[in-house]
């Protein structure tokens, strides 16, 4: 049954803050070519944070902090107050504005218009830009996805999906085509694919008997084909086969071997092992998945959404959500400084409207 009134409103701020938790945790590390499985283990091991329960710690090296991104100052456990500014963060607010302005049956050209209006340019990145300077340039979508972006199936599509989730409960199959509407923008193929299956994961988390029936119901938006889709299978079967995470990871790691560590496709299997492995605990989940390497804070932020939604913003740990201060830290034109809270309570409101 789809949550409504008190619960409706406790599992969107649960997806509101395990979002902004997640991305501030796997920040520091937010270079998977750098910072690879190993290398954040080593890195825990050094502070003596194994097994991660709370926040990355200090680096115990100076090497180790000059690896870091330089945000770590405000990311690490003991100096947060309130979350960094991050796209992750931005495109979840950007996605709020579009649905409150627009309302559900936006354009994609209108989610372009927003870009031009809201976003600072050199706040995009990858997909993001080529599509923001073909923008600019007067292209219309598809072409602003298409023309001279090499970044076509990267993770950027994905991280603007989960407000579509959040605000259409329960309904998986309107969340992925309000997400397609959004992604075509920028992205094609699997990195339109990947914003359709997190929209509809995060859309199924509300009434999903599990996080494991809520990765399945996800699987019907998308093309059984794709190769987004036998990865995120691939991973499911692993994880039945009793293997552990490490040899899961270990596996599909070789096997999506040359793609890039801002690729969808070994994103995905990243993230779907951090919410199969975390088995629905809000803490398991988004340190296993960022503790897996690649887009951390991207994979982190999505993974605590689908948490947090799942078991509701009282059942998050402290630990979590009170350095965060109920603040967001954003580049979108009018909202820096916003309360998590408030933008918890607007999301609730189209929730609603949606449902009408």
């Amino acid at each position: 049954m789809t949550p409504v009134g008190t619960e409706l409103t406790d599992r969107v701020l649960g997806g509101w803050l395990g979002r902004i938790a997640g991305n501030m945790l796997g920040k520091p590390v937010e270079q998977g070519d750098l910072w690879t499985r190993e290398r954040i283990d080593r890195y825990l091991r050094q502070a003596e944070a194994l097994p991660l329960t709370d926040y990355l710690p200090e680096p115990a090296t100076e090497s180790d902090g000059l690896a870091l991104r330089p945000e770590w100052r405000e990311c690490v456990r003991g100096r947060i107050h309130g979350s960094c500014r991050d796209d992750d963060v931005d495109y979840a607010i950007l996605g709020l504005h579009l649905l409150e302005t627009h309302g559900f049956g936006f354009s994609t050209e209108q989610v372009g218009d927003l870009w031009l209006l809201r976003l600072p340019y050199l706040q995009t990145f990858t997909a993001e830009r080529a599509a923001y300077r073909n923008l600019a340039g007067g292209l219309k979508p598809p072409l602003t996805a298409t023309y001279d972006n090499p970044y076509q199936e990267w993770i950027g599509a994905l991280i603007r999906a989960d407000i579509h989730g959040w605000t259409c409960p329960g309904r998986p199959r309107q969340a992925a085509s309000l997400a397609r509407r959004d992604a075509v923008l920028s992205h094609t193929g699997n990195g339109v694919y990947g914003a359709m299956w997190a929209a509809a994961l995060v859309a199924a988390a509300f009434t999903a008997p599990g996080v494991r029936a809520a990765v399945y119901e996800a699987m019907a938006v998308i093309p059984a084909s794709c190769r987004l889709a036998r990865t995120v299978r691939r991973v499911v079967s692993l994880h039945d086969a009793g293997l552990t995470w490490e040899d899961t990871l270990a596996t599909v790691g070789e096997e999506t071997a040359g793609l890039g560590w801002i690729h969808v496709v070994p994103n995905i299997a990243v993230l779907t092992a951090g919410l199969l492995y975390g088995e629905g605990d809000f803490t398991r989940t988004i340190t296993l998945t960022v503790r897996g390497g690649l887009d951390t804070d991207s994979n982190g932020a999505t993974a605590g959404s689908v948490a947090g939604v799942l078991c509701g913003a009282a059942a998050i740990p402290g630990r979590w959500k009170d350095p965060l201060e109920d603040t967001v830290r954003s580049a979108v034109f009018g909202f820096d400084g916003v309360r998590i809270s408030e933008l918890a309570e607007r999301t609730v409101r189209l929730a609603t409207e949606s449902a009408a």
